[in-house]
This record gives structure tokens, sequence and C-alpha cells, in this order.
């Protein structure tokens, strides 16, 4: 029985994904059940980051990585201008059901404030 999340068997192609960027560090994908018409989650490949909690000083370059390949994308799939957000739940109170640290990239729509 493998321990693996869901998110390592799709770094490690053991199941698909609609991946739309991929490096050394982390991979992009659509999300199979959107919450907007751009809807893609942004993972790192390690899966020593379980969530924020994780992220310590040795891991600024890849968080930084991260952040900027969601600028990039934004801008690719056309919601830059418009606006997008960018959520990273962290633990069960806030709705993290994958144990693998996870940024949503969501755009195309009008977003209200507060989210939840």
């Amino acid at each position: 029985m493998s321990d693996k999340t869901i998110f390592k068997k799709i770094v490690d192609k053991e199941i698909p994904a609609d991946v739309v960027y991929e490096d050394d560090l982390c991979l992009a994908f659509r999300d199979v059940a959107p919450q907007a018409p751009v809807h893609v989650l942004v993972i790192p490949k390690t899966t020593s980051l379980r969530s924020l909690d994780d992220v310590t000083a040795d891991a600024q370059s890849l968080i930084g990585h991260i952040f900027v390949v969601i600028q990039k994308l934004a801008r690719e799939l056309g919601i830059a201008e418009s606006g997008y957000r960018v959520v990273s739940n962290c633990g069960e109170n806030a709705c993290q059901t994958v144990a693998h640290l996870h940024f949503h990239l969501l755009g195309g729509r009008g977003f209200a404030w507060p989210p939840g």
C-alpha cells in the first residue's frame, strides 16, 4: 500500500493531469473541480513540504520560484490584467485536503471578500 498523495502520483506520472507548466522544481496543472474559469494548482515536486507549516528558511528559493511561476502562468492564462487570487489552505480547518503544499491560482471571474 502506497502512502503517496495524489499530487505525488501526478508528479511521478502515475496518474494523468492536465499539466500547464513543469520544470525541475514544480508542476502546475488544472484543478479537476475548478472553482473559477481558470483554476490551476501549482505544487513543488518535493514531498517534504506538506503545508505552509513545513516551510523553513531552507525553502525560500523554492517558494520564490513557485511565485514567479504563478506570475508567469497568470500572464499566459490571460488573468494577470483583470486580477487573480492565489490561495494556500493550511490544515484541516482551512480545508486542506491533500497533505502536499500547493497553491491555487484562480481567475477569470470576480471574487468576493471575505472569501470564506
